[in-house]
């Protein structure tokens, strides 16, 4: 189904577009470009027949003749920017590469920004002068930058991600190995500096301050459940000297290993 949309005078428009819960567009496309930003409120937007999750701060860039639907959860606030290609400058819309539709979560930083341009738009929009058709065009290429720029921090950060679970797969299953953060960075190709911060992002704890958990909880595991000597116990889990895991085993568990043995044994008895 096309649905059209006018445009004139200037080949550029804002407007809001409001859905109360449960409501539904139906699939349908346009002869035109189309940015859709949630601006409140929870829904699906489906693009293609690929269902999205349609939130604030989430943005969808449409391209002409996409087939697109959208189904409000709750009530759910867009803003929707359409625009023809008589606004955009070839050279730009090359550089940009808008030749496909994109969905895109946005960090709170670009979003912040991007709805300080819808803001200006819109202002733009409303308020006719002589400058007001290259002030859109201008405002509406600044968007478009900082959507694909946008969309290339969430391509990065969904790269991150899977670094740093691929990582804690590694240590869940090479603890027992003698492991320094330098190699574990190594094995990613990335600076140490840059692995610490994308697995503390995703799990709160450093590389290393993860492995020293997994190693203390295997041996507290053991502790409880078997007969074996400490020192046993250190060398299977992967330190190298007694006085290391001690250390570690207080600093996590406010305990010596000892103690941790009589108080299990006790506990179970």
């Amino acid at each position: 189904m096309l649905k059209k949309i006018n445009l004139e005078p200037f080949g550029i428009k804002l407007y809001e577009s409001k859905h109360s819960k449960g409501d539904r567009v139906e699939n349908h496309h346009h002869e035109i470009y189309q940015l859709l930003y949630a601006l409140e409120g929870t829904g699906e937007i489906i693009l293609d027949g690929k269902h999205h999750l349609f939130e604030q701060d989430y943005m969808t860039f449409i391209k002409p003749l996409t087939q697109h639907a959208i189904i409000s959860e709750k009530k759910l606030t867009v803003l929707v920017l359409a625009f023809d290609q008589r606004v955009m400058e070839r050279a730009i819309y090359d550089n940009l590469a808008l030749n496909e539709t994109k969905f895109i979560g946005l960090n709170p930083f670009d979003s912040s920004e991007i709805r300080q341009i819808l803001r200006t738009l819109l202002y733009e929009q409303a308020n006719q002068s002589n400058e007001q058709e290259m002030a859109l065009q201008i405002f509406l290429s600044q968007l478009l930058l900082l959507m694909v720029r946008g969309e290339k921090k969430s391509s990065a950060a969904d790269a991150n991600a899977l670094r740093a679970k691929r990582l804690k797969a590694y240590i869940d299953t090479h603890y027992y190995e003698w492991i320094h953060a330098e190699d574990l960075a190594a094995r990613l190709g990335i600076s140490t500096r840059h692995m610490n911060t994308i697995f503390k992002a995703n799990y709160q704890l450093t590389p290393i301050q993860y492995l020293t958990e997994v190693r203390i909880g295997l041996a507290k595991k053991m502790l409880a459940e078997t007969d074996k000597d400490i020192a046993s116990i250190c060398f299977e889990v992967g330190f190298e000297s007694i006085s290391t895991f001690y250390r570690a085993f207080k600093n996590i568990a406010s305990t010596s290993p000892n103690k941790y043995r009589t108080n299990q044994k006790g506990y179970y008895q």
